[in-house]
């Protein structure tokens, strides 16, 4: 799978007027790799590939704001998908130990740590080092038994199953409805939307 990107602007506009499948469509949420309360109005899916630079992005500069502006207040239920670039193979390892991670309510220190790392771990190839030190020596032996548990790629492997032509994507679902965001949204024109849908 390529990462396609496109500038904010020229995704956007089409984004408004876009009314796809229903919700019905989209796997079952891990409580453990979610953020806020599923009653919310609006549903945030994000797609996202631990070796991804826009990804990266989205998780420490988008992220935030998301749930700045819009968790706290209990408007929107954010959910983490893994979606690791075909044929990353060290992309599937980093999503295979943050679903484990998920298992011991430690997903978000370790996809932290892989987002903050990013360049050293694809660059070593050393994934385990860059998750171990989140976790403490009990945890750690956990997550890496889990790693290996067929069941756990199997939830990586059903994230993956919604095929993707953009990496990352952000799902937005409001009363059925569901909006695409291909790449890295402009937060600026994400507000607009989610206003919009609140309004």
């Amino acid at each position: 799978m390529i990462v396609k990107l496109r500038p904010a602007k020229r995704f956007f506009a089409p984004l408004l007027a876009a009314v796809l499948c229903s919700s019905a469509s989209l796997p079952e949420v891990d409580k453990d790799k979610a953020i806020g309360g599923p009653a919310a109005p609006i549903r945030v899916e994000i797609f996202s590939s631990f070796d991804c630079q826009p990804c990266k992005q989205l998780h420490e500069q988008f992220l935030p704001l998301l749930v700045r502006d819009y968790v706290i207040s209990g408007k929107v239920y954010v959910v983490h998908r893994e979606s690791p670039l075909e044929g990353h193979p060290l992309a599937r390892r980093a999503a295979d130990y943050a679903t484990a991670a998920a298992h011991i309510g430690k997903y978000w220190q370790v996809a932290d740590a892989l987002f903050k790392h990013q360049l050293e771990w694809q660059a070593s190839g050393r994934v385990w080092e860059t998750v171990a030190p989140v976790l403490t020596p009990a945890e750690q032996s956990r997550v890496r038994a889990l790693g290996d548990d067929p069941a756990v790629d199997a939830e990586v492997q059903r994230d993956m199953a919604r095929r993707l032509t953009y990496i990352p994507t952000i799902i937005v679902t409001s009363k059925s409805r569901v909006y695409p965001i291909n790449g890295l949204p402009d937060f600026g024109f994400f507000r607009q939307l989610m206003n919009m849908l609140l309004g």
